[in-house]
């Protein structure tokens, strides 16, 4: 009966720790699904492979808590993994616990594209913004070119072999939102609106956040940005998180979704003591 009390205490005491962690994610979109975006940076191959890596990595982070990861825009790399790639996730908190991976991570590796077996510095962007209602964002239709063509990624031959895929632009801001992702055209053209919305949404807070920023006499940097991350696997296995210190030497977990403590140990922090 002991240990019966015992390991019902422990499950009782990690259901309260996350009950309380969630409290922290009281924003008006924590709860709902988030939209990723992955962007290799410069390095060619290297970072296109990286950012096929860290695609699995949110994909298998997902799986692992019982989420769906839909990719709605890829754009492949020359040789390997993706320039590119944009995918949404739905689930309790999605966007609350994926917030805390905005920014840029840095792998450090021996390259497996390299005969001479060196050591390979690459670099991804990760950006992630919820998903907004529809009609929170007021857009006209004069203010948007969209434009349909051959989609370029995986769907098999029917999607290869029509002018299924979407690009909207929206004219006022340059933001162009591309989703080729189904057969159907008008499928496609509804998600990339969605994300379309999405995105002015965000940038709207940003131009808020950024007039408080002036005001308080912070200003943002203005360059690609500093790694919030960096990902060591030679000469030695190291995970580190820039913002917290926070790290581990189990690289191989962290690769294949085991994200949580990185993501609380970010989501615990104060609003000031957070470093974009």
């Amino acid at each position: 009966m002991e240990a019966e009390i015992e390991e019902t205490a422990k499950g009782l005491l990690a259901n309260l720790e996350r009950l309380e962690f969630e409290t922290l994610l009281s924003g008006p979109y924590d709860q709902g699904p988030a939209i990723v975006t992955i962007n290799a940076g410069a390095g060619g191959t290297e970072s296109c492979d990286w950012a096929s890596m860290l695609l699995r990595m949110y994909t298998r982070w997902a799986q692992l808590r019982g989420f769906s990861f839909e990719i709605i825009d890829e754009s492949p790399g020359d040789v390997t993994g993706y320039r590119s790639v944009m995918g949404i996730v739905e689930g309790r908190y999605a966007y609350g616990y994926l917030m805390a991976e905005r920014g840029v991570h840095r792998l450090v590796r021996i390259s497996p594209f390299d005969a001479a077996g060196k050591r390979h510095t690459s670099f991804a962007m990760v950006d992630v913004i919820p998903e907004v209602t529809d009609g929170e964002v007021n857009i006209k239709s004069e203010e948007l070119r969209i434009d349909t063509y051959r989609a370029s990624g995986a769907g098999g031959q029917h999607v290869n072999k029509t002018d299924s895929a979407v690009r909207i632009t929206h004219i006022p801001t340059g933001i162009v939102v591309t989703c080729q992702n189904e057969r159907s055209q008008l499928k496609n053209r509804s998600t990339a609106m969605k994300v379309l919305e999405s995105r002015l949404a965000d940038l709207e807070r940003d131009k808020t956040e950024t007039k408080l920023k002036q005001l308080r006499g912070e200003v943002p940097p203005a360059e690609w940005g500093h790694q919030i991350r960096s990902y060591v696997l030679h000469p030695y296995s190291m995970v580190k998180d820039h913002r917290t210190n926070y790290e581990t030497g189990n690289t191989s977990a962290i690769l294949d979704g085991e994200l949580d403590p990185f993501m609380e140990a970010y989501l615990r922090m104060t609003p000031g003591e957070r470093k974009e």
